[in-house]
């Protein structure tokens, strides 16, 4: 699946679109509280007959990831291996499922298996320049992640990018900054 989001300057208010006809995918909605974001939402647009348009969240001030309704807290999804300067994060939703190596490369995040051997997903988010147009944001998933992960990535790339913006000093998520 490739697919680019719409809104170029903020990935946590926007439709998903696939690349190849255009059509939206998954939306993604943010509520701010008085303490900062609150939850963002991932709704899909073309749900199966019967089935919640909620298919994941986002919880940011319990620091948790909620699929089909089942939330976990990131701390349980998220280990660090490595040492000082060469650590690594490995992400895996549950023990029966894959576990992910993800690491940022440039201006793109990356989830491979099997001891970085196989990409499952890339997620490039282009940094805004001085004078020149900015691209939009890609997703793309292999089959490998389709199958079980697709919304696990979509929100770990999301929750990365989000956490990696907070840190700069001009962040495009965070407006207040420094």
């Amino acid at each position: 699946m490739e697919a680019v989001f719409d809104n170029k300057t903020n990935i946590l208010n926007a439709h998903i679109r696939a690349v190849h006809d255009n059509s939206v995918l998954y939306t993604l909605r943010t509520k701010f509280g008085y303490r900062g974001r609150k939850d963002t939402v991932l709704l899909d647009e073309n749900p199966i007959p019967g089935a919640s348009a909620t298919v994941g969240a986002i919880h940011w001030q319990e620091k948790s990831l909620e699929i089909t309704g089942h939330r976990k807290p990131c701390s349980e999804l998220r280990r660090h291996t490595g040492r000082f300067f060469n650590r690594t994060q490995h992400w895996r939703w549950s023990q029966d499922r894959k576990d992910y190596h993800i690491f940022l490369e440039g201006e793109e995040w990356k989830a491979t298996l099997n001891q970085n051997m196989l990409i499952a997903g890339r997620f490039a988010v282009p940094r805004p320049h001085l004078f020149s147009k900015q691209p939009p944001t890609l997703l793309h998933l292999t089959k490998t992640a389709l199958v079980e992960d697709e919304i696990f990535l979509i929100l770990v790339f999301i929750y990365c990018e989000t956490k990696r913006q907070n840190k700069t000093n001009s962040s495009i998520v965070d407006p207040g900054g420094w």
